[in-house]
């Protein structure tokens, strides 16, 4: 049953390596005994995932632009020659922009455009490059990271007062409208890609704790019935099952990780 489980050799790219998330994540699979291509536009956080890593770990990163198709496909080449052929891809990229928490009413088009091609575009770039060749080798597994307002729409009520790192925060309408979509593109390549051996699914986390202000912990709390926020540490075990061997016959399925909050 281990071995089901089991990363060892396996080579996963992931995208928006070095954010609070990919982190947790990257290290995860590199415990598990991947070898992580860690895809990331700060070059300084790379740095810092590098060296909590380790130079000793099977970890390549890699400074670009997801959006752009030519840096990933050479992204791609590098990752091959240095690993292998990719077995798991994770789409995890999320950004926000300058004008992220502008109410929807006065929401510049110009972010909701950024935000967009990062969110939802990037994952598309990714996929075509990265999974491509998985249909074409005949195996492979793309885990696309959502967020439950993908599926659900946020409580405005528990905002108010709510700050993270000493900032009004709110959930805009193009995160929901990003994760949504990327929620579709999901199920249209579980379907497309799965008789070329291809397993596309989803992961999605609740609210996990990151530095949001008292108000919004109690407030958001209360509303999840095991009555608490995630930890990053929490998501993962969804995930590597998701990308092992363990999950040979799941595709077009979203693990929903929210400590029950969309039951209600």
């Amino acid at each position: 049953m281990t071995e089901r489980f089991s990363l060892e050799g396996k080579v996963i790219v992931v995208t928006g390596a070095a954010g609070i998330l990919g982190t947790s994540f990257c290290n995860e699979l590199l415990a598990g005994g991947a070898k992580v291509a860690a895809i990331d536009h700060n070059s300084d956080a790379l740095a810092r995932l590098q060296e909590q890593a380790g130079e000793s770990a099977s970890l390549a990163t890699f400074r670009a632009d997801i959006r752009e198709r030519a840096q990933v496909a050479e992204v791609r080449r590098q990752v091959e020659e240095k690993y292998g052929p990719v077995d798991g891809l994770l789409n995890n990229a999320a950004t926000k922009s300058p004008n992220f928490f502008e109410p929807f009413e006065t929401f510049p088009i110009e972010d909701w455009d950024h935000v967009m091609s990062v969110n939802l575009t990037g994952s598309v770039v990714c996929a075509q490059e990265f999974g491509s060749d998985m249909a074409r080798r005949g195996k492979g597994s793309i885990v696309n990271v959502l967020s439950i307002y993908g599926i659900a729409a946020p409580d405005q009520r528990i905002y108010e007062g709510s700050e993270y790192l000493g900032r009004a925060i709110n959930t805009p309408a193009v995160y929901s409208a990003s994760k949504a979509g990327l929620w579709g593109l999901t199920s249209y390549l579980s379907s497309y890609w799965g008789a070329q051996g291809v397993r596309v699914n989803a992961l999605t986390p609740g609210g996990i704790f990151s530095g949001q202000n008292d108000t919004f912990v109690q407030r958001y709390s209360a509303r999840v019935p095991m009555g608490r926020m995630g930890e990053r540490s929490e998501l993962c075990g969804a995930l590597v099952y998701l990308l092992s061997d363990a999950a040979s016959y799941v595709t077009g399925q979203n693990i929903v990780v929210d400590g029950g909050l969309t039951v209600w």
